[in-house]
């Protein structure tokens, strides 16, 4: 067992100020909690990516098996596209918002309050 306290280690924090993104700074930690929980998600793609490719490739694995597992060239490449996709997906709807901005287009919100009002 490692004498590593990972607990410690989760609670260390960077120099200086984390960069405030919103108004609301609530706002900012429920980004940076569901941040963390894509990449947690993302970790756990990649290790069951491992598992699949390993039973397919041998029948039967062990933890040492997965924990010593490098893709080969094919593999990383399909990983890494597989990646790309996950955080386009996660991040559409900052994406949209930003692209909306560039044009100078209206939030649905405004051009829905102007219906209202007709």
């Amino acid at each position: 067992m490692s004498d590593l306290d990972w607990i410690a280690l989760a609670a260390k924090r960077a120099k200086g100020k984390r960069p405030d993104y919103f108004d609301d700074p609530a706002i900012d930690r429920i980004l940076s909690i569901v941040m963390a929980l894509v990449a947690e998600v993302s970790v756990l793609k990649q290790r069951q990516d491992t598992v699949e490719r390993l039973l397919e490739a041998k029948g039967t694995i062990s933890r040492a098996d997965i924990e010593g597992f490098v893709p080969d060239k094919d593999a990383a490449y399909e990983r890494g596209v597989e990646t790309k996709a996950y955080i386009a997906r996660i991040m559409r709807g900052v994406q949209q918002a930003m692209e909306a901005m560039a044009v100078n287009e209206k939030p649905v919100e405004d051009v829905s309050k102007e219906l209202r009002e007709l």
